[in-house]
């Protein structure tokens, strides 16, 4: 299972955590681990090329650790608040077994 766990701080999202293997499909054809991969990479990715928002990220074996710094820039949030609404929206749709989305205030 892909657990992903957004952090909060008065309404405003502060980072999250990616962790896991989706387990739908063997390596290499599993749909749930290449969607919930290319979401969260492009929110990372936009991030830094679209805002001016200073952020740390680590990446270890696929786990990724996303911090952002200055919460104060709307255009982050909205892209990460789309990264949430992505990944709720992969959760139900195809099921709590592979991918499970919190949000930890």
């Amino acid at each position: 299972m892909i657990r992903v766990s957004f952090s909060c701080k008065d309404d405003r999202i502060t980072g999250f955590t990616c962790v896991g293997h989706a387990g739908y499909e063997e390596a290499g054809k599993d749909i749930v681990c290449a969607g919930v991969s290319a979401l969260v990479i492009n929110a990372i990715n936009s991030i830094e090329s679209l805002t001016a928002a200073k952020f740390q990220v680590q990446e270890k074996d696929g786990d990724i650790r996303f911090v952002l710094e200055d919460l104060s820039c709307r255009e982050a949030q909205l892209l990460l608040e789309s990264l949430q609404l992505g990944l709720k929206t992969i959760e139900n749709d195809c099921g709590s077994q592979y991918v499970k989305v919190t949000v930890v205030s």
